[in-house]
């Protein structure tokens, strides 16, 4: 099975689109290929980025006056229409990783909003309510003189475009409320029951959607006097605009504080929740903005075609735009963009040209197989071809969300870092008030069961400000359990956890964050396919609070915060020197396992804790990395920071620990200094196995 919502939504759309069977690996970044190759990509990427996407918009505008043909131009609109789909689907799909397999339901929802109140579907009987309404220009009041009249909406399309996005959205709240507590292939069916569901309630409600006969007569937008009407140049024009305008917005949302927690959240719901992503509000807020661009584009999708019908926006709409983002690269924006173009154009012209030749060719050799042939009608099968093509050859899309990186030079590589000292000048890694007199952290009864095991049984403990705690016992003895139990990932069944004297007892991961406690894990959860600058600034989000909106205008004030968070993180990154910085744009599944060690610490900090609890760091690590890390940690605390750490390697624990709590099937059995733990019969009974006296006094002697 994948392991990732990437893989899963590539299983997904494979095996609808083509009948792919066995795993799918996720897309990774392409290699480097030498230095000449990767300046060559550098300078395309930053240089000449600006000229490409010039020529390419002048070239877009230009393209109805350099065809002349309506029927291309109506293609051409109606790929437009597709790519804001795509767009739409990425942030849900790419960005949080949520699998949808019914957002054509969103886009249903806004054509039928507009739809609806821009034809004669619904007219209600005129009263004195409609009044301000007709002032405003909003409705008309029609067969006035044979009585009371009626209302007719005549909702201006300009103004429909942010209400259906606003209405979609909405939906997509409601809907997603109760279901985003499912994950993966659960909650891929049922986002694929709500996109059944939404044409049968459209085709079972005749009153407003005329049923399955459809919209009609939905009136076309005007600008400025200027009627649309039935040509499709204005409407290519005019989503020419609004493509551009998502594109803005994608770009700006991933490029923020709130993409990199979609992104963290795509890749490790746990430890993005640890860092302070509060992973639900987020959730519904992708689902919401996917959904409000689902709504843009069908109002613009019936305004166009001035009809609206269930069978525009059954499943195979859903599973096409799905198609669409996987061959272009999920979580890429051009990309997808790319991807919709290129698979809509191919319906709508080559396939139709491509048949025509077929054909001819079939009356000029006499056969009859030939002449029968329609490629368009085999549209699915030709999008599972392709599908599996890419997923062979080219799994990450036409166009990587992730590019290549400059590789490092033999110096950087082979560079050996300096055991030295913090600069002293260097400010405390919090910004936070503490009363040195009193403990950071009360543990008080704190108790866990799993069914008849005590994994933690009622422990108490007190850590002071700037200490360094160690706890230490065999495997099983409930240490990471107790570590889940003070930052949230489980609730206790019984004590309290205080900090700072404030009772945070089974609060969620994120608000525990938010207080003041960070975590690294036994088992790495970094964020694989993220950079590692990227990974430390999604320890930076309980810290700022940038939202959506503030990321896509991005005022001086969000411009200000997103900086001061960068010089946070970078700050942190050079506590660990050249093991990290020169490693700033690698992707975190590229570094070395104790690399990543490092890195889970840095994220950590950046968070600004008062207390960072560190599960196994030196995990992994070389006597020289372990001596090295040792350091860093015992530094980490003149810079202000308490830390309580589990650790099996004695003798880092005897290096720089204060004090050692030892557990044993749950129980705190032994604390003290680590000579007053290392002479303790329990503790060499239970962790050292050695029961003599004898040798408890050779161990209190040394």
């Amino acid at each position: 099975m994948s392991n990732s919502p990437l893989e899963r939504a590539q299983d997904i759309a494979g095996d609808i689109a083509g009948g792919i069977a066995g795993d799918i690996a996720a897309p990774t970044t392409a290699r480097p290929q030498g230095r000449f190759a990767a300046i060559r990509a550098r300078v395309a990427s930053e240089q000449f980025r600006p000229y490409l996407l010039t020529g390419i918009l002048i070239a877009a505008l230009a393209f109805p006056y350099l065809d002349g043909n309506e029927g291309d131009i109506d293609a051409a609109a109606n790929a437009l229409s597709y790519a804001m789909l795509a767009l739409g689907l990425n942030i849900v799909v790419g960005f949080a990783g949520l699998l949808d397999l019914g957002y054509a339901a969103f886009f249903a929802i806004g054509a039928y909003t507009y739809g609806a109140l821009s034809s004669y579907q619904i007219q209600p009987q005129w009263s004195s309510f409609w009044e301000p309404f007709q002032w405003l220009g909003l409705v008309q009041h029609l067969n006035a003189e044979g009585g009371a009249g009626t209302v007719h909406f005549d909702v201006s399309f300009w103004l429909m475009l942010p209400i259906s996005a606003l209405v979609a959205a909405f939906f997509g709240i409601v809907f997603g409320a109760p279901t985003l507590r499912l994950k993966g292939d659960y909650l891929a069916i049922v986002t694929l029951g709500f996109g059944e569901i939404v044409p049968i309630v459209a085709r079972n409600t005749p009153t407003i959607t005329n049923g399955a006969q459809g919209l009609s007569g939905v009136n076309t937008p005007k600008f400025f006097g200027y009627d649309f009407g039935v040509l499709s140049t204005p409407y290519y024009y005019c989503g020419l605009v609004l493509i551009v305008l998502l594109i803005f917005i994608s770009t700006r949302l991933k490029q923020s504080r709130v993409g990199r927690a979609w992104l963290a959240i795509r890749e490790d719901e746990i430890a993005a929740e640890a860092m302070g992503v509060n992973r639900t509000r987020l959730k519904l807020l992708a689902f919401a903005i996917g959904a409000g661009f689902a709504g843009v584009t069908g109002t613009f999708y019936v305004a166009k075609l001035q009809t609206a019908s269930p069978e525009m926006f059954m499943f195979p709409v859903s599973v096409m735009i799905l198609v669409m983002i996987v061959l272009g690269g999920i979580g890429s924006v051009a990309g997808v963009v790319i991807g919709a173009l290129l698979l809509q154009l191919l319906q709508s012209w080559f396939l139709q040209d491509l048949t025509q030749w077929i054909h001819a060719l079939g009356k000029l050799t006499g056969i009859e197989f030939l002449q029968r042939i329609d490629l368009v009608q085999s549209i699915e099968l030709i999008f599972g071809i392709i599908l599996v093509v890419m997923m062979l050859y080219r799994r990450q899309g036409l166009i990587p969300e992730r590019t290549a990186v400059t590789a490092l030079t033999y110096e950087q590589q082979n560079a050996m870092p300096s055991r030295s000292e913090v600069e002293a000048g260097l400010a405390p890694l919090h910004r936070r008030t503490i009363d040195p007199g009193r403990p950071l952290l009360e543990i008080k009864g704190l108790a866990k069961s799993f069914g008849g095991i005590k994994a933690v049984n009622r422990i108490d403990l007190d850590v002071m400000p700037g200490a360094i705690v160690a706890i230490i016992g065999p495997n099983g003895s409930g240490k990471t359990t107790f570590f889940n139990l003070i930052t949230g990932l489980i609730r206790p069944d019984g004590g309290h956890v205080l900090l700072a004297g404030e009772d945070v007892t089974g609060l969620k991961p994120h608000r525990i964050a938010d207080k003041g406690i960070a975590r690294t894990f036994q088992n790495l959860r970094l964020f694989p396919h993220m950079t590692l600058l990227e990974n430390a600034l999604v320890g930076a989000h309980t810290r700022t609070s940038t939202g959506a909106v503030g990321a896509v205008l991005r005022l001086p004030r969000v411009k200000r915060e997103e900086a001061a968070a960068r010089a946070r993180a970078l700050e942190i990154i050079r506590i660990f020197g050249n093991r990290l910085m020169p490693r700033l744009q690698h992707l975190a599944f590229s570094l070395s396992y104790a690399n990543r060690r490092r890195l889970e610490i840095a994220r950590a900090l950046v968070s600004e804790p008062m207390l960072l609890l560190l599960d196994e760091p030196t995990a992994g690590m070389n006597p020289t990395e372990t001596l090295e890390l040792a350091d860093q940690i015992r530094q980490l605390r003149q810079r202000g920071v308490t830390i309580l750490l589990i650790e099996h390697k004695l003798d880092v624990v005897n290096e720089i620990a204060d004090k050692v709590i030892v557990l044993d099937h749950g129980e705190k059995i032994a604390e003290g200094t680590p000579k007053q733990v290392h002479s303790n019969k329990e503790v060499l009974r239970a962790y050292l196995g050695r029961t003599t006296d004898a040798v408890a006094a050779a161990a209190a002697a040394s």
